[in-house]
């Protein structure tokens, strides 16, 4: 219901189910709904990117007022014009460019539609790409640092190397160094392959721990005393106090190695896991489905059921206590997510889909469709087997006519 019916358009961030943020859309309709739509209903996932695609002008426009290159594309936005008024965060999440060009490929790789990439998916990726290029800088070390940017975890910003600013920035760089295309010159793919090879990404080597920026396993430990009445902390202290003290408002490095799965070891994922979670509050409904996915990963079942009932109740029981605004709608793709990647194990973007299952004990099987490269696959889990079938389509929204159809192996 949330995704346009009526031409080309974004997926504003309550949908049409309340006026909370005017309408306006983020980075959640890459990252949180186009996974669901992509699988579900390409033609409407399509859509959405189109309507990225047709702010590229402005997206230009705003580059050269922020000194980068190619396009940026603004963190909230109706009609392509920047609407956040607080840059530290707002603007300087830079990492919205990196979920659009994630989305698109992801899109392209899913669907099978063969005219994407030259009419939508191309531009998308080289304009990011030539941002990101620009933003960074190969530093005295050797590395290519991104300073002065927000990650997702907006109680941690303008910083220096944010981890999943630099991840996902890394693939941006690499998915479009790897396209054929007459208007990237030889010169600027090497730079972006160099760039995205030599990616800083911070370490802690005596805690073993991916940090999320440069300094912050430095920063003052939050109190985690506080009173639940001081939750969400954004409401009751002011930013530049909860900036000072390492304390997360939603997943961050957990998210980008969900994201970039194929990055990092399962020792690596469980590691950071162990570390981030205790101190993620949870104060943004964008967490729970991404901390129960990665739970479900490493092996901690009981966690990944309670982020996931957790996600799932979030307007259910209006346990942020502002549903009154409207649907948090990117949760409610979380949710999915929560079931297909998380007690279902599915990664994609490799050569076939893979999946790890981890049905919870307390359930007796977990059943869902997908469409893919123009083929719907049924799957389904019981305790100990998954079960996976192409099933002939019965006419669900699907593939647009211009679309692709590609053999599953």
């Amino acid at each position: 219901q949330a995704t346009a019916r009526a031409g080309v358009a974004g997926i504003p961030a309550k949908g049409v189910s309340g006026s909370g943020y005017e309408g306006h859309y983020f980075w959640d309709q890459e990252v949180y709904l186009l996974p669901y739509l992509t699988y579900t209903n390409p033609a409407a996932a399509r859509q959405v990117l189109e309507s990225r695609h047709a702010m590229l002008p402005d997206a230009r426009i705003r580059a050269k007022e922020l000194s980068v290159d190619g396009a940026l594309f603004p963190w909230r936005t109706i009609n392509g014009l920047e609407a956040s008024a607080y840059y530290a965060a707002g603007t300087a999440q830079f990492h919205i460019a990196a979920a659009i060009s994630f989305a698109a490929n992801r899109y392209q790789w899913a669907s099978g539609d063969a005219s994407f990439r030259a009419e939508v998916g191309a531009d998308l990726l080289i304009e990011t790409a030539r941002m990101w290029a620009s933003l960074g800088f190969f530093g005295k070390d050797g590395l290519f640092h991104i300073h002065g940017v927000t990650g997702p975890d907006e109680y941690t910003a303008v910083v220096n190397d944010n981890l999943y600013t630099n991840v996902m920035a890394r693939f941006n760089l690499r998915a479009a160094a790897a396209l054929e295309h007459p208007d990237v010159p030889d010169t600027e793919r090497m730079v972006w392959q160099q760039a995205a090879a030599r990616m800083s990404l911070p370490y802690d080597p005596d805690m073993e721990i991916y940090s999320q920026d440069n300094d912050f396993m430095t920063l003052e430990p939050w109190d985690w005393n506080t009173p639940k009445s001081k939750y969400p902390l954004l409401l009751n202290f002011h930013p530049l106090v909860i900036y000072r003290h390492q304390v997360l408002k939603q997943a961050d490095t957990v998210l980008a190695m969900f994201l970039q799965w194929q990055d990092f070891t399962a020792e690596e994922k469980q590691r950071a896991f162990d570390f981030y979670d205790p101190i993620t509050t949870g104060d943004s409904t964008l967490s729970a489905c991404v901390q129960g996915i990665m739970a479900a990963e490493v092996g901690y079942s009981d966690v990944a059921l309670k982020h996931f009932t957790e996600a799932l109740f979030i307007d259910l029981d209006n346990t942020h206590h502002n549903t009154v605004d409207g649907v948090h709608i990117a949760s409610t793709g979380g949710i999915w997510s929560s079931l297909v990647c998380g007690f279902a194990g599915m990664r994609d973007q490799g050569q076939v889909p893979h999946f790890d299952p981890r049905l919870p004990a307390e359930w007796d099987s977990l059943s869902f469709r997908l469409k893919i490269r123009g083929r719907l696959l049924s799957v389904e889990l019981r305790p100990a087997t998954i079960s996976l079938a192409l099933v002939p389509d019965s006419g669900s929204p699907g593939l647009g006519s211009d679309a692709g159809s590609a053999p599953l192996e």
